[in-house]
């Protein structure tokens, strides 16, 4: 059999007895810890006892690691008291920004991939990391359209940012999808530079179609993981052998049986490469 972990879900409120009763092999929990970072209250309860049978992940969406300031110390003290609490396997934050100058955006903003910008995020990561003493996954964004005053491709930018911190990366399928998709690059290019040592996680999510003319793809986390995701998913983990796997939705919810029908099927593809290739273990 596989190591744990191999494959999980985005824990949500409506599914925590499910979560909690679940035997699965392999099974882990995905949340974003600003959703817990609280001194008490059912959910974090509702953790514990899920943490108890389970490993668990910490997937940040706060930490504004692209912005032109360094990330906020109560933020990072809240989010260290929760890895002590919970010891999670992995600990990740989007390649993104959300902050500046004490106002918050609803969302993950992308920024011009600068050398100016490369240094800048290497030292929010640094200083993250040194307070959270955990390895960050930083995860590859999903974009919408061209944005000027590039000097690097992503994948440059990201192996720099490995090269200049430690930090790993949380490869998200479906971004890099969506991104190849609007962006009119080859997903798979992009997926086979990435450096195999480096990734820690992956997920994989489902998008939907501008419902206007544009034709752009949306990241949205309402709809099952695409076949193309999946023949994506299938050529990197053949490449790279297996890590753990996430399932993402976050609308549309569908019941935790149906939604550990998709989680299943990541499962059986990781155990498959373990048994095709033990040394990727």
């Amino acid at each position: 059999m596989p190591p744990h972990p191999t494959a999980g879900i985005g824990l949500k409120p409506e599914h925590y007895a499910d979560a909690a009763d679940d035997r699965r092999d392999g099974l882990w929990f995905e949340v974003h810890p600003e959703n817990y970072m609280v001194d008490g209250g059912p959910r974090l309860a509702w953790l514990e006892r899920i943490r108890a049978r389970h490993p668990l992940s910490l997937h940040g969406v706060g930490m504004s690691l692209a912005a032109d300031e360094g990330p906020d110390a109560g933020h990072l003290a809240a989010l260290k008291r929760l890895i002590d609490r919970f010891q999670p396997f992995v600990v990740s934050e989007h390649l993104a920004w959300s902050k500046r100058r004490g106002a918050y955006a609803p969302d993950l903003l992308p920024f011009p991939r600068t050398r100016a910008a490369l240094d800048r995020i290497a030292r929010n990561i640094d200083q993250a990391q040194s307070v959270l003493k955990v390895r960050l996954l930083i995860e590859n964004p999903s974009l919408y359209m061209p944005l000027s005053g590039h000097q690097m491709y992503e994948v440059e930018f990201l192996i720099a940012l490995v090269r200049k911190t430690g930090c790993g990366l949380l490869v998200d399928v479906n971004n890099v999808h969506i991104s190849g998709h609007n962006l009119e690059y080859d997903a798979t290019q992009y997926l086979d530079r990435l450096p195999a040592e480096a990734i820690g996680e992956i997920h994989l999510a489902g998008h939907d179609v501008d419902p206007g003319r544009s034709g752009l793809l949306i990241d949205t986390h309402a709809a099952p993981v695409s076949d193309s995701v999946w023949n994506l998913y299938d050529r990197l983990i053949r490449r790279i052998g297996p890590r753990p796997t996430l399932i993402e939705r976050d609308d549309h919810i569908p019941a935790y049986d149906v939604l550990m029908m998709e989680r299943d099927r990541a499962h059986q593809r990781l155990v498959d490469e373990y048994v095709q290739d033990p040394a990727h273990a």
